[in-house]
């Protein structure tokens, strides 16, 4: 399926495989790890664009069950199952989003439809990986609150600082962190690219994923995620009250992902 800014390839776990906004590609196109459809594949392998995390980012499974799921169509909506739970996405389909006009800057738009049992908890991740050169920055409001998770360790809490945000040179470190805030921008050679999550009543959150040459051990390369969150930790299996997303009694519960760039 593709849209006016956003391809996506169903046979590959319905991963964002382009996210054309206002004159350029966004997402990275991976270090070349994957050839093909990971479908079937047990260890995850980065393919980069944005994959689906849920229902979790890290544990087990590793990225979440979706990514080497093959996904089908439904009339608008992409679907694909996870053991009781059926999630749909619907790409710049539905109500434009509030404040959302055409022009050169650029807008998609995601709604997310998951219907499970009541009381179903669960994180998802729209885990996005963007094409960025060194300097770019990324930004959320000064003081968010923040849980920093090393790569060799257990995440602490802490506060959002501007170095973090910044994709530096190689320096040998990879560090995650989940930031308590429903919208990110990212300032890159000219442009901003902000993502803003909406799904009132929920846990709502963005995860950083900054590697700067420190992962994997042995072969390691450069990336840069920002990822639109429902939950506040990167794996379900570490969740304490709150910390997760949860179905409600109706047994269904929607969500939407905004999207937009803008030259600065």
């Amino acid at each position: 399926m593709v849209s006016a800014a956003v391809g996506v390839d169903l046979t590959d776990g319905g991963r964002w495989n382009s996210l054309r906004l206002a004159g350029r590609e966004w997402l990275w196109s991976g270090p070349g790890l994957a050839s093909g459809p990971r479908t079937g594949d047990i260890a995850f392998t980065d393919a980069g664009g944005l994959d689906e995390c849920f229902p979790t980012v890290r544990g087990t499974p590793d990225h979440g069950g979706l990514w080497n799921q093959v996904w089908s169509a439904d009339g608008e909506w992409d679907v694909v199952r996870w053991g009781e739970a059926e999630l749909r996405r619907r790409m710049n389909g539905g109500e434009r989003p509030p404040g959302v006009v055409d022009g050169p800057t650029g807008v998609v738009w995601a709604d997310y439809l998951l219907t499970a049992p009541a009381g179903y908890r669960f994180v998802w991740a729209a885990h996005a990986l963007l094409d960025c050169a060194v300097g770019a920055v990324v930004e959320v409001p000064e003081g968010t609150g923040c849980r920093l998770y090393p790569d060799d360790g257990p995440w602490v809490e802490g506060s959002w600082s501007a170095s973090l945000g910044t994709y530096g040179p190689t320096d040998g470190t990879a560090v995650g962190a989940v930031l308590e805030t429903p919208s990110a921008c990212v300032r890159d050679r000219g442009q901003e690219l902000t993502f803003a999550l909406s799904c009132p009543g929920q846990p709502v959150s963005t995860a950083l994923w900054r590697n700067l040459g420190g992962f994997p051990v042995g072969a390691p390369y450069r990336s840069l995620g920002v990822e639109p969150m429902l939950g506040r930790v990167f794996g379900l299996d570490e969740a304490g009250p709150g910390d997760a997303a949860v179905v409600p009694a109706g047994g269904e519960l929607a969500w939407r992902l905004v999207v937009s760039a803008r030259p600065v």
